[in-house]
Protein backbone atom coordinates (compact mmCIF):
# COMPACT_ATOMS: atom_id res chain seq x y z
CA UNK A 1 0.00 0.00 0.00
CA UNK A 2 1.30 3.43 -0.92
CA UNK A 3 1.10 5.80 2.03
CA UNK A 4 0.02 9.34 1.06
CA UNK A 5 1.63 12.38 2.57
CA UNK A 6 -0.03 13.48 5.80
CA UNK A 7 -0.94 16.85 4.28
CA UNK A 8 -2.66 15.24 1.29
CA UNK A 9 -4.50 12.65 3.37
CA UNK A 10 -5.85 15.08 5.94
CA UNK A 11 -6.92 17.43 3.14
CA UNK A 12 -8.92 14.62 1.55
CA UNK A 13 -10.52 13.69 4.86
CA UNK A 14 -11.49 17.27 5.62
CA UNK A 15 -13.66 17.38 2.47
CA UNK A 16 -16.11 14.85 3.92
CA UNK A 17 -18.63 15.50 6.73
CA UNK A 18 -17.26 14.18 9.97
CA UNK A 19 -20.57 12.54 10.93
CA UNK A 20 -20.38 10.40 7.80
CA UNK A 21 -16.71 9.60 8.05
CA UNK A 22 -15.55 6.19 9.16
CA UNK A 23 -11.76 5.95 9.19
CA UNK A 24 -10.37 2.40 9.06
CA UNK A 25 -7.70 1.61 11.61
CA UNK A 26 -5.25 0.86 8.79
CA UNK A 27 -5.67 4.36 7.39
CA UNK A 28 -5.22 5.89 10.84
CA UNK A 29 -1.96 3.96 11.19
CA UNK A 30 -0.88 5.09 7.74
CA UNK A 31 -1.63 8.73 8.52
CA UNK A 32 0.22 8.50 11.81
CA UNK A 33 3.25 6.98 10.10
CA UNK A 34 3.16 9.61 7.35
CA UNK A 35 2.90 12.43 9.88
CA UNK A 36 5.79 11.01 11.89
CA UNK A 37 7.91 10.76 8.75
CA UNK A 38 7.20 14.38 7.88
CA UNK A 39 8.07 15.49 11.40
CA UNK A 40 11.57 14.01 11.03
CA UNK A 41 13.21 15.82 8.14
CA UNK A 42 16.33 14.53 6.42
CA UNK A 43 19.35 16.50 7.57
CA UNK A 44 21.66 16.56 4.55
CA UNK A 45 24.32 18.72 6.14
CA UNK A 46 26.54 19.74 3.23
CA UNK A 47 26.77 16.32 1.59
CA UNK A 48 26.10 15.88 -2.10
CA UNK A 49 23.14 13.76 -3.17
CA UNK A 50 22.98 11.80 -6.42
CA UNK A 51 19.80 10.56 -8.05
CA UNK A 52 20.79 6.91 -8.21
CA UNK A 53 17.85 5.93 -6.02
CA UNK A 54 14.62 7.35 -4.57
CA UNK A 55 16.06 8.14 -1.13
CA UNK A 56 15.22 11.86 -1.32
CA UNK A 57 12.36 11.81 -3.80
CA UNK A 58 8.79 12.18 -2.61
CA UNK A 59 7.12 12.65 -5.97
CA UNK A 60 7.92 12.71 -9.68
CA UNK A 61 5.45 14.27 -12.10
CA UNK A 62 6.07 13.69 -15.82
CA UNK A 63 9.71 13.07 -14.94
CA UNK A 64 11.75 9.92 -14.51
CA UNK A 65 15.06 8.68 -13.18
CA UNK A 66 17.24 8.10 -16.21
CA UNK A 67 20.35 5.91 -16.42
CA UNK A 68 23.22 7.30 -18.51
CA UNK A 69 25.78 5.23 -20.42
CA UNK A 70 29.53 6.01 -20.52
CA UNK A 71 31.41 6.78 -23.70
CA UNK A 72 34.28 4.61 -24.91
CA UNK A 73 37.65 6.35 -24.54
CA UNK A 74 40.08 3.86 -26.07
CA UNK A 75 42.21 0.87 -25.12
CA UNK A 76 44.11 1.30 -21.86
CA UNK A 77 45.95 -2.03 -21.77
CA UNK A 78 46.40 -4.97 -24.13
CA UNK A 79 48.37 -8.20 -24.45
CA UNK A 80 52.00 -7.78 -25.54
CA UNK A 81 54.06 -9.91 -23.11
CA UNK A 82 54.59 -13.70 -23.15
CA UNK A 83 53.24 -14.15 -19.60
CA UNK A 84 49.99 -12.51 -20.65
CA UNK A 85 47.33 -14.38 -22.51
CA UNK A 86 43.64 -14.63 -23.30
CA UNK A 87 42.86 -15.62 -19.70
CA UNK A 88 43.96 -12.21 -18.45
CA UNK A 89 41.46 -10.42 -16.23
CA UNK A 90 41.68 -6.86 -14.89
CA UNK A 91 40.48 -6.47 -11.31
CA UNK A 92 41.16 -3.02 -9.87
CA UNK A 93 42.68 0.43 -10.38
CA UNK A 94 43.86 2.54 -7.43
CA UNK A 95 45.45 5.99 -7.24
CA UNK A 96 48.45 6.15 -4.91
CA UNK A 97 51.38 8.57 -4.69
CA UNK A 98 50.23 10.61 -7.70
CA UNK A 99 49.97 7.65 -10.04
CA UNK A 100 47.45 5.02 -11.03
CA UNK A 101 48.15 1.34 -10.46
CA UNK A 102 46.15 -1.20 -12.46
CA UNK A 103 46.18 -4.81 -11.23
CA UNK A 104 45.27 -7.72 -13.46
CA UNK A 105 45.72 -11.46 -13.70
CA UNK A 106 48.43 -12.33 -16.22
CA UNK A 107 47.64 -15.85 -17.37
CA UNK A 108 48.29 -17.96 -20.43
CA UNK A 109 46.96 -21.36 -21.45
CA UNK A 110 50.35 -22.94 -20.64
CA UNK A 111 49.84 -25.98 -18.39
CA UNK A 112 52.56 -24.63 -16.08
CA UNK A 113 50.54 -21.45 -15.55
CA UNK A 114 47.42 -22.88 -13.89
CA UNK A 115 46.84 -19.98 -11.48
CA UNK A 116 48.44 -17.00 -13.18
CA UNK A 117 50.33 -14.13 -11.57
CA UNK A 118 49.29 -10.69 -10.33
CA UNK A 119 50.48 -8.13 -12.87
CA UNK A 120 50.59 -4.37 -12.42
CA UNK A 121 50.61 -1.46 -14.88
CA UNK A 122 51.37 2.18 -14.04
CA UNK A 123 50.02 5.47 -15.39
CA UNK A 124 50.18 9.16 -14.55
CA UNK A 125 46.86 10.02 -16.20
CA UNK A 126 44.86 6.80 -16.65
CA UNK A 127 45.30 7.06 -20.43
CA UNK A 128 48.85 5.92 -21.20
CA UNK A 129 50.02 2.84 -19.26
CA UNK A 130 53.41 1.20 -18.86
CA UNK A 131 54.39 -2.21 -17.52
CA UNK A 132 57.33 -1.87 -15.09
CA UNK A 133 60.06 -4.52 -15.01
CA UNK A 134 59.74 -5.93 -11.49
CA UNK A 135 60.44 -9.67 -11.46
CA UNK A 136 61.71 -12.75 -13.25
CA UNK A 137 59.25 -14.89 -15.17
CA UNK A 138 60.36 -18.45 -14.45
CA UNK A 139 58.40 -19.84 -17.41
CA UNK A 140 60.07 -17.68 -20.09
CA UNK A 141 63.26 -16.80 -18.19
CA UNK A 142 62.79 -13.07 -18.81
CA UNK A 143 63.69 -10.59 -16.07
CA UNK A 144 61.34 -7.78 -17.09
CA UNK A 145 58.01 -9.21 -15.95
CA UNK A 146 55.58 -6.70 -14.50
CA UNK A 147 54.57 -8.95 -11.59
CA UNK A 148 53.77 -7.57 -8.16
CA UNK A 149 56.05 -9.49 -5.80
CA UNK A 150 56.36 -10.52 -2.18
CA UNK A 151 59.21 -9.33 0.03
CA UNK A 152 61.32 -12.27 -1.19
CA UNK A 153 60.96 -11.20 -4.80
CA UNK A 154 58.60 -14.01 -5.79
CA UNK A 155 55.63 -13.12 -8.03
CA UNK A 156 52.28 -12.91 -6.27
CA UNK A 157 49.83 -15.54 -7.41
CA UNK A 158 46.67 -14.29 -9.08
CA UNK A 159 44.70 -15.29 -5.97
CA UNK A 160 46.30 -12.25 -4.29
CA UNK A 161 44.48 -9.84 -6.56
CA UNK A 162 41.97 -7.95 -4.42
CA UNK A 163 44.14 -4.86 -4.05
CA UNK A 164 42.76 -1.75 -2.34
CA UNK A 165 43.95 1.56 -0.93
CA UNK A 166 43.52 1.90 2.83
CA UNK A 167 42.52 5.53 3.39
CA UNK A 168 41.87 5.30 7.13
CA UNK A 169 43.64 8.14 8.95
CA UNK A 170 46.71 6.98 10.84
CA UNK A 171 47.53 3.93 8.73
CA UNK A 172 51.34 3.61 8.34
CA UNK A 173 52.45 4.66 4.87
CA UNK A 174 54.22 1.35 4.36
CA UNK A 175 50.79 -0.34 4.69
CA UNK A 176 48.61 1.99 2.62
CA UNK A 177 48.14 -0.51 -0.19
CA UNK A 178 46.63 -3.79 0.88
CA UNK A 179 45.76 -7.03 -0.84
CA UNK A 180 43.59 -10.00 0.05
CA UNK A 181 44.13 -13.66 -0.62
CA UNK A 182 41.45 -16.33 -0.36
CA UNK A 183 42.63 -19.32 1.69
CA UNK A 184 40.62 -22.50 1.96
CA UNK A 185 40.53 -24.29 5.30
CA UNK A 186 40.29 -27.74 3.73
CA UNK A 187 43.78 -27.70 2.30
CA UNK A 188 42.66 -27.56 -1.32
CA UNK A 189 44.36 -24.99 -3.51
CA UNK A 190 42.22 -22.18 -4.88
CA UNK A 191 43.14 -21.87 -8.56
CA UNK A 192 41.67 -19.97 -11.46
CA UNK A 193 39.77 -23.06 -12.58
CA UNK A 194 38.60 -24.42 -9.24
CA UNK A 195 36.79 -22.93 -6.29
CA UNK A 196 37.32 -25.33 -3.36
CA UNK A 197 34.31 -26.35 -1.31
CA UNK A 198 34.07 -25.65 2.38
CA UNK A 199 34.81 -22.63 4.60
CA UNK A 200 37.45 -20.10 3.61
CA UNK A 201 39.26 -17.24 5.26
CA UNK A 202 41.06 -14.20 3.93
CA UNK A 203 44.72 -13.42 4.32
CA UNK A 204 45.93 -9.80 4.43
CA UNK A 205 49.03 -8.43 2.70
CA UNK A 206 50.38 -4.87 2.77
CA UNK A 207 52.63 -2.61 0.70
CA UNK A 208 53.94 0.92 0.70
CA UNK A 209 54.38 1.33 -3.03
CA UNK A 210 51.84 -1.14 -4.38
CA UNK A 211 54.57 -3.20 -6.02
CA UNK A 212 56.20 -5.19 -3.21
CA UNK A 213 53.84 -6.81 -0.68
CA UNK A 214 54.43 -8.59 2.61
CA UNK A 215 52.09 -10.88 4.47
CA UNK A 216 50.94 -9.32 7.74
CA UNK A 217 51.91 -11.29 10.87
CA UNK A 218 49.53 -13.89 12.25
CA UNK A 219 48.42 -11.66 15.12
CA UNK A 220 47.15 -9.06 12.66
CA UNK A 221 45.38 -11.36 10.23
CA UNK A 222 41.59 -11.13 9.90
CA UNK A 223 39.60 -13.61 11.94
CA UNK A 224 36.85 -13.66 9.32
CA UNK A 225 35.86 -17.12 8.11
CA UNK A 226 33.02 -17.53 5.63
CA UNK A 227 31.19 -20.81 5.10
CA UNK A 228 28.85 -19.49 2.44
CA UNK A 229 29.28 -21.45 -0.81
CA UNK A 230 31.65 -19.89 -3.35
CA UNK A 231 33.01 -17.38 -0.81
CA UNK A 232 35.66 -14.93 -2.05
CA UNK A 233 35.71 -16.37 -5.57
CA UNK A 234 36.44 -13.09 -7.35
CA UNK A 235 35.21 -9.53 -7.19
CA UNK A 236 35.83 -8.93 -3.49
CA UNK A 237 35.87 -5.27 -2.45
CA UNK A 238 37.19 -3.75 0.77
CA UNK A 239 37.51 -0.08 1.75
CA UNK A 240 37.56 2.32 4.67
CA UNK A 241 34.22 4.10 4.99
CA UNK A 242 34.42 7.59 6.45
CA UNK A 243 30.62 7.58 6.60
CA UNK A 244 30.49 4.48 8.82
CA UNK A 245 33.90 4.90 10.46
CA UNK A 246 34.45 1.23 9.71
CA UNK A 247 36.10 -1.01 7.16
CA UNK A 248 33.47 -2.44 4.82
CA UNK A 249 33.91 -5.68 2.88
CA UNK A 250 31.64 -6.95 0.09
CA UNK A 251 32.48 -10.40 -1.20
CA UNK A 252 31.15 -13.03 -3.56
CA UNK A 253 28.99 -15.89 -2.34
CA UNK A 254 26.54 -18.29 -3.94
CA UNK A 255 22.97 -18.94 -2.83
CA UNK A 256 21.48 -22.39 -2.32
CA UNK A 257 20.06 -22.12 -5.84
CA UNK A 258 23.60 -21.48 -7.17
CA UNK A 259 23.01 -17.81 -7.90
CA UNK A 260 26.11 -15.64 -7.53
CA UNK A 261 25.56 -12.71 -5.17
CA UNK A 262 27.31 -10.72 -2.39
CA UNK A 263 27.68 -10.67 1.37
CA UNK A 264 28.65 -7.70 3.53
CA UNK A 265 30.65 -7.49 6.74
CA UNK A 266 32.36 -4.65 8.64
CA UNK A 267 35.32 -4.21 10.97
CA UNK A 268 36.81 -1.43 13.10
CA UNK A 269 40.37 -2.79 12.84
CA UNK A 270 40.66 -5.29 9.93
CA UNK A 271 40.94 -8.14 12.42
CA UNK A 272 37.55 -8.59 14.07
CA UNK A 273 34.60 -8.70 11.67
CA UNK A 274 30.84 -8.65 12.05
CA UNK A 275 28.80 -11.68 11.04
CA UNK A 276 28.51 -11.61 7.22
CA UNK A 277 25.04 -10.80 5.87
CA UNK A 278 23.93 -11.57 2.30
CA UNK A 279 22.90 -8.42 0.45
CA UNK A 280 19.32 -8.10 -0.74
CA UNK A 281 17.96 -6.36 -3.84
CA UNK A 282 14.47 -5.20 -2.91
CA UNK A 283 11.84 -6.27 -5.41
CA UNK A 284 14.27 -6.49 -8.34
CA UNK A 285 14.29 -9.79 -10.26
CA UNK A 286 16.94 -12.29 -9.26
CA UNK A 287 20.10 -11.95 -11.34
CA UNK A 288 23.65 -13.22 -10.98
CA UNK A 289 26.42 -10.75 -10.18
CA UNK A 290 29.86 -12.19 -10.72
CA UNK A 291 31.69 -9.22 -9.21
CA UNK A 292 30.37 -6.21 -7.31
CA UNK A 293 33.13 -3.53 -7.27
CA UNK A 294 31.34 -1.65 -4.50
CA UNK A 295 33.03 1.42 -3.05
CA UNK A 296 32.35 4.89 -1.67
CA UNK A 297 31.75 7.40 -4.46
CA UNK A 298 34.49 10.02 -4.31
CA UNK A 299 32.14 13.04 -4.35
CA UNK A 300 29.50 11.54 -2.05
CA UNK A 301 31.19 8.96 0.21
CA UNK A 302 27.96 8.01 1.99
CA UNK A 303 26.74 6.56 -1.31
CA UNK A 304 28.42 3.30 -2.35
CA UNK A 305 28.52 2.63 -6.09
CA UNK A 306 28.96 -0.87 -7.47
CA UNK A 307 30.07 -1.38 -11.08
CA UNK A 308 28.87 -4.96 -11.15
CA UNK A 309 29.18 -7.69 -13.76
CA UNK A 310 25.83 -9.26 -14.56
CA UNK A 311 26.29 -12.89 -15.61
CA UNK A 312 23.60 -14.26 -17.92
CA UNK A 313 24.29 -17.95 -17.54
CA UNK A 314 23.07 -20.07 -20.43
CA UNK A 315 22.12 -17.06 -22.57
CA UNK A 316 24.08 -17.47 -25.79
CA UNK A 317 24.52 -14.88 -28.54
CA UNK A 318 27.52 -16.45 -30.34
CA UNK A 319 27.34 -19.62 -32.40
CA UNK A 320 30.14 -22.18 -32.46
CA UNK A 321 31.06 -20.97 -35.94
CA UNK A 322 31.29 -17.36 -34.76
CA UNK A 323 33.34 -18.45 -31.74
CA UNK A 324 35.81 -20.20 -34.04
CA UNK A 325 36.00 -17.17 -36.32
CA UNK A 326 37.03 -14.81 -33.48
CA UNK A 327 39.50 -17.34 -32.06
CA UNK A 328 37.65 -17.92 -28.78
CA UNK A 329 39.71 -20.25 -26.59
CA UNK A 330 38.35 -23.27 -24.75
CA UNK A 331 40.35 -23.85 -21.54
CA UNK A 332 39.90 -27.40 -20.29
CA UNK A 333 37.39 -27.98 -23.06
CA UNK A 334 34.97 -25.38 -21.76
CA UNK A 335 32.64 -23.66 -24.22
CA UNK A 336 32.78 -19.94 -23.48
CA UNK A 337 30.13 -18.94 -25.99
CA UNK A 338 27.33 -20.39 -23.86
CA UNK A 339 26.86 -17.30 -21.66
CA UNK A 340 27.04 -13.51 -21.96
CA UNK A 341 27.55 -10.61 -19.58
CA UNK A 342 27.28 -6.84 -19.23
CA UNK A 343 27.99 -4.17 -16.62
CA UNK A 344 25.23 -2.83 -14.39
CA UNK A 345 24.91 -0.17 -11.71
CA UNK A 346 24.36 -1.28 -8.13
CA UNK A 347 24.09 1.33 -5.39
CA UNK A 348 23.69 1.15 -1.66
CA UNK A 349 24.09 3.56 1.21
CA UNK A 350 26.32 3.53 4.27
CA UNK A 351 25.11 0.94 6.75
CA UNK A 352 22.58 -0.66 4.40
CA UNK A 353 22.35 -4.38 3.69
CA UNK A 354 20.39 -3.82 0.48
CA UNK A 355 21.43 -2.88 -3.02
CA UNK A 356 19.08 -0.47 -4.76
CA UNK A 357 18.35 -1.90 -8.20
CA UNK A 358 16.90 1.38 -9.43
CA UNK A 359 18.03 0.62 -12.99
CA UNK A 360 17.72 -2.94 -14.32
CA UNK A 361 19.13 -1.78 -17.66
CA UNK A 362 22.81 -2.17 -18.53
CA UNK A 363 25.28 0.58 -17.69
CA UNK A 364 27.92 -1.03 -19.95
CA UNK A 365 26.62 -2.89 -23.00
CA UNK A 366 28.70 -5.49 -24.88
CA UNK A 367 28.52 -3.49 -28.10
CA UNK A 368 28.82 -4.60 -31.74
CA UNK A 369 30.71 -7.68 -32.89
CA UNK A 370 30.89 -11.18 -31.44
CA UNK A 371 34.03 -10.58 -29.34
CA UNK A 372 32.18 -9.13 -26.33
CA UNK A 373 29.16 -11.43 -26.50
CA UNK A 374 31.05 -14.38 -25.00
CA UNK A 375 31.17 -15.58 -21.42
CA UNK A 376 32.84 -13.53 -18.68
CA UNK A 377 33.66 -10.42 -20.65
CA UNK A 378 32.51 -6.80 -20.15
CA UNK A 379 33.42 -7.13 -16.47
CA UNK A 380 34.13 -3.67 -14.99
CA UNK A 381 37.23 -3.08 -12.88
CA UNK A 382 36.94 -1.67 -9.38
CA UNK A 383 37.78 2.05 -9.19
CA UNK A 384 36.12 5.33 -10.28
CA UNK A 385 38.24 8.49 -10.63
CA UNK A 386 37.96 12.10 -11.79
CA UNK A 387 39.33 12.40 -15.32
CA UNK A 388 38.94 16.17 -15.66
CA UNK A 389 36.69 18.78 -13.99
CA UNK A 390 33.64 17.52 -15.85
CA UNK A 391 34.22 13.80 -16.32
CA UNK A 392 35.08 10.67 -14.39
CA UNK A 393 36.69 7.49 -15.67
CA UNK A 394 36.56 3.79 -15.00
CA UNK A 395 37.64 0.64 -16.82
CA UNK A 396 36.22 -2.58 -18.25
CA UNK A 397 37.57 -5.93 -19.49
CA UNK A 398 36.89 -6.72 -23.14
CA UNK A 399 37.28 -9.76 -25.46
CA UNK A 400 37.82 -12.40 -22.78
CA UNK A 401 39.58 -15.61 -23.87
CA UNK A 402 40.67 -14.06 -27.15
CA UNK A 403 44.08 -12.87 -28.33
CA UNK A 404 42.51 -9.43 -28.61
CA UNK A 405 41.82 -9.27 -24.86
CA UNK A 406 42.19 -5.72 -23.56
CA UNK A 407 41.08 -3.26 -20.90
CA UNK A 408 39.07 -0.29 -22.13
CA UNK A 409 38.79 3.16 -20.55
CA UNK A 410 35.30 4.64 -20.17
CA UNK A 411 34.22 8.22 -19.47
CA UNK A 412 31.06 9.51 -17.83
CA UNK A 413 29.94 12.90 -16.61
CA UNK A 414 30.86 13.64 -12.99
CA UNK A 415 27.92 12.45 -10.84
CA UNK A 416 26.41 11.33 -14.12
CA UNK A 417 25.37 7.75 -13.43
CA UNK A 418 21.75 8.86 -13.44
CA UNK A 419 19.57 11.95 -13.43
CA UNK A 420 16.09 13.27 -12.87
CA UNK A 421 15.01 13.80 -16.47
CA UNK A 422 12.02 15.67 -17.87
CA UNK A 423 10.96 15.98 -21.53
CA UNK A 424 10.39 19.20 -23.46
CA UNK A 425 6.79 19.29 -22.24
CA UNK A 426 8.09 19.66 -18.70
CA UNK A 427 8.01 17.79 -15.42
CA UNK A 428 8.93 18.15 -11.77
CA UNK A 429 10.51 16.45 -8.80
CA UNK A 430 9.56 17.14 -5.17
CA UNK A 431 11.95 16.13 -2.40
CA UNK A 432 11.07 14.67 0.93
CA UNK A 433 11.22 17.10 3.86
CA UNK A 434 14.75 18.42 4.31
CA UNK A 435 16.37 20.38 7.09
CA UNK A 436 18.12 23.45 5.75
CA UNK A 437 21.68 23.58 7.04
CA UNK A 438 23.50 25.12 4.07
CA UNK A 439 23.62 28.68 2.83
CA UNK A 440 23.41 27.94 -0.91
CA UNK A 441 21.86 25.36 -3.21
CA UNK A 442 24.29 23.98 -5.78
CA UNK A 443 23.30 21.62 -8.55
CA UNK A 444 24.86 19.58 -11.36
CA UNK A 445 22.57 19.88 -14.36
CA UNK A 446 22.25 19.97 -18.13
CA UNK A 447 19.55 21.48 -20.36
CA UNK A 448 18.97 21.82 -24.06
CA UNK A 449 18.98 25.24 -25.67
CA UNK A 450 15.21 25.25 -25.34
CA UNK A 451 15.13 23.65 -21.89
CA UNK A 452 15.53 24.95 -18.37
CA UNK A 453 15.21 24.41 -14.63
CA UNK A 454 13.59 26.43 -11.84
CA UNK A 455 13.62 25.63 -8.13
CA UNK A 456 10.99 26.41 -5.52
CA UNK A 457 11.37 26.10 -1.76
CA UNK A 458 8.15 24.94 -0.09
CA UNK A 459 7.14 24.72 3.54
CA UNK A 460 5.90 21.43 4.98
CA UNK A 461 2.34 22.31 4.00
CA UNK A 462 3.35 22.66 0.37
CA UNK A 463 3.15 26.44 0.13
CA UNK A 464 6.00 28.39 -1.49
CA UNK A 465 8.28 30.08 1.02
CA UNK A 466 8.13 33.85 0.39
CA UNK A 467 11.14 34.92 -1.63
CA UNK A 468 11.75 31.35 -2.88
CA UNK A 469 8.76 30.71 -5.11
CA UNK A 470 9.00 29.37 -8.64
CA UNK A 471 8.19 32.79 -10.06
CA UNK A 472 11.06 34.32 -8.09
CA UNK A 473 13.63 31.85 -9.51
CA UNK A 474 15.03 32.95 -12.88
CA UNK A 475 15.14 30.02 -15.30
CA UNK A 476 18.50 28.26 -15.33
CA UNK A 477 19.79 27.05 -18.69
CA UNK A 478 23.15 25.56 -19.64
CA UNK A 479 25.33 22.65 -18.64
CA UNK A 480 27.37 22.96 -15.44
CA UNK A 481 28.83 20.69 -12.79
CA UNK A 482 28.42 23.31 -10.03
CA UNK A 483 25.73 25.97 -10.38
CA UNK A 484 24.43 28.04 -7.49
CA UNK A 485 20.68 28.56 -7.68
CA UNK A 486 19.70 32.23 -7.46
CA UNK A 487 16.34 33.70 -6.58
CA UNK A 488 15.54 37.32 -7.28
CA UNK A 489 16.58 38.45 -3.83
CA UNK A 490 19.96 36.64 -4.10
CA UNK A 491 21.32 33.15 -3.72
CA UNK A 492 21.33 32.65 0.02
CA UNK A 493 19.39 30.07 2.00
CA UNK A 494 20.86 31.33 5.28
CA UNK A 495 17.54 32.90 6.28
CA UNK A 496 15.98 29.43 6.21
CA UNK A 497 18.63 27.76 8.39
CA UNK A 498 17.09 25.13 10.65
CA UNK A 499 13.73 25.12 8.87
CA UNK A 500 12.11 22.04 7.40
CA UNK A 501 11.31 22.49 3.72
CA UNK A 502 10.84 20.63 0.48
CA UNK A 503 12.60 21.50 -2.76
CA UNK A 504 10.60 21.40 -5.96
CA UNK A 505 12.63 21.23 -9.17
CA UNK A 506 10.64 22.08 -12.30
CA UNK A 507 12.42 20.94 -15.48
CA UNK A 508 11.82 20.82 -19.21
CA UNK A 509 14.21 19.10 -21.60
CA UNK A 510 16.71 18.92 -18.76
CA UNK A 511 18.64 16.57 -16.47
CA UNK A 512 19.42 17.06 -12.79
CA UNK A 513 22.34 14.84 -11.72
CA UNK A 514 23.02 15.95 -8.15
CA UNK A 515 22.63 18.76 -5.65
CA UNK A 516 23.96 19.86 -2.29
CA UNK A 517 23.23 22.46 0.38
CA UNK A 518 26.63 24.09 0.65
CA UNK A 519 27.99 26.46 3.30
CA UNK A 520 28.46 30.03 2.04
CA UNK A 521 32.22 29.84 2.58
CA UNK A 522 32.56 26.39 0.99
CA UNK A 523 33.96 26.52 -2.56
CA UNK A 524 32.25 24.56 -5.30
CA UNK A 525 33.92 21.20 -5.90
Amino acid sequence: MKIPSARYAFTCLSRRPLRALVVPSLLIAALTAAAAAESTPIDLGSRRELFVDHALIERLENATLRLHQPIRAGVALKIDRPWEGPVNWGSVVIRHRDRYLLYYRGMTLNKDDASGRTCVAVSSDGIEWSKPALARDEITGRDDANFAVDDSGHPLAATVSTVWLDTRPGVPEEERVKALKSVTLSGEEHTAYKDPKGPKRIEMWASGDGLVFRRLPAGRQPTLISDYPNSFDGGNTMFWSEAENLYVFYYRIMTDSRQRTMARTTSPDLRQWSAPVPMTYGTAPAEQFYINNTGAYFRAPHIYVGLAARFMQGRSAVTDEQAAAIGLKSPRGGRYNRDCSDGVLLTTRAGSERYDRTFPEALIRPGPGAGNWVSRTNYPLNGIFPADPGQMMFFVNRNYLQDSWHIERLLLRVDGFASVNAPHAGGSMLTKPLKISGATLQMNYSTSAAGGIRVEVQDVAGAPVPGFSLEECPEIIGDEIERTVVWKHGSGLAALAGRTVRLRFVLHDADLFSFRLAPASHPAR
